[in-house]
């Protein structure tokens, strides 16, 4: 008998933690983020816009999460942002303390089969978009294919971060449509790093962002020291009326719609992205503070003082607009394909 009233008692106190374990575990994202620090990883290298806008986010996020967690912006280029990529969908802490900003093409390249792809782009939590992006290719005047007429008969050495990357991509898409001549130089971090191989003439060209060149290296234009012979994105820029954009090159349809794809990733721009799998009430606490980040005064001056590009998007739209991104001819990804694999 008494051996049975212990066992009874055992069961009733296991069956007790199983009814409370669930209240007593839950906790409210103020409970779960005080004390907290939320690393924002950056695909990419010191320099450029994603570490610009992935650092001025985690600058300016914290005050505006229940619990104000500290929040630190961290380095993790490699591969074109593939290694963070991968890092963030596979490895990374799923319970909100983890973000990162990537290459904005990362729904387009796991389209296109990339080997380097390691995950899932629909899995991935969108939380915001800082602002969409005009990137250009920066040629050094000194080249003889400081044009795109140039380019086609002359070699332009240009840098590249890795396969997958835009900067890697253009150049082979420009080559294999327009009959370009540029030779993709690999092993740079990001766009600082290649502006400064073609400042000491390591190679003649770099990819950028318009909001990087104007805010760092404009002078390198005053000064006729560089040439920016085309834009990337589906309409320019009112800034660079005179630079043509990729889209516009085209001289057939079939050209035409695979360039427009090849372009289409810069409304993503400069995104915040979680991991799979974060709470969905963590998540929502994530994106209202994200939107009020993009409202705040202090965060404003910022943009304000260096001029940079700025148009938010919450993390919502946000992901409607990355599948949407990818809502294209299958025979326009075979050909794409077929270009990026040469």
């Amino acid at each position: 008998m008494k051996k049975t009233n212990r066992l009874l008692a055992a069961f009733g106190g296991i069956a007790a933690i199983a009814l409370t374990a669930p209240s007593a575990l839950a906790q409210t994202p103020e409970e779960f983020f005080k004390g907290k620090t939320v690393t924002v990883y950056i695909g990419f290298g010191p320099g450029g816009t994603y570490d610009l806008f992935g650092r001025m986010v985690a600058r300016h996020i914290g005050k505006h999460i229940p619990g104000n967690p500290n929040v630190i912006g961290s380095n993790m280029p490699g591969a074109g942002s593939f290694t963070a990529t991968n890092w963030l969908y596979r490895a990374a802490p799923k319970d909100g303390t983890a973000l990162g900003i990537v290459a904005q093409t990362i729904a387009m390249e796991e389209k296109l089969n990339n080997k380097a792809v390691q995950y899932k782009t629909a899995e991935f939590n969108w939380v915001g978009r800082v602002t969409s992006n005009i990137e250009v290719h920066v040629i050094s005047t000194k080249s003889k294919g400081a044009t795109i007429e140039g380019a086609k008969t002359a070699e332009v050495p240009v840098a590249s971060t890795g396969p997958g990357s835009p900067s890697d991509s253009y150049p082979k898409l420009m080559n294999a449509v327009f009959g370009t001549k540029f030779k993709v130089i690999r092993g740079f971090t990001g766009s600082t790093s290649g502006l400064l191989a073609v400042e000491r003439g390591e190679v003649d060209g770099a990819l950028t962002s318009w909001n990087t060149m104007k805010s760092t290296r404009m002078n390198w234009l005053t000064e006729n020291r560089a040439t920016l012979p085309v834009q990337y994105v589906l309409t320019r820029s009112p800034e660079l009326k005179d630079i043509p954009t990729l889209v516009e090159l085209a001289t057939n349809e079939a050209d035409r719609k695979l360039l427009n794809f090849a372009v289409s990733s810069a409304e993503i721009g400069r995104a915040i992205l979680a991991p799979p799998g974060v709470p969905a009430d963590r998540l929502a606490v994530l994106r209202k503070a994200f939107d009020a980040a993009m409202k705040d005064p202090e965060l404003l001056a910022e943009v304000n003082k260096a001029q940079l590009d700025f148009e938010p998007m919450g993390g919502e739209e946000l992901s409607k607009l990355v599948a949407d991104s990818t809502n294209v001819d299958e025979a326009v990804i075979d050909r794409l394909q077929k270009i990026l694999a040469e």
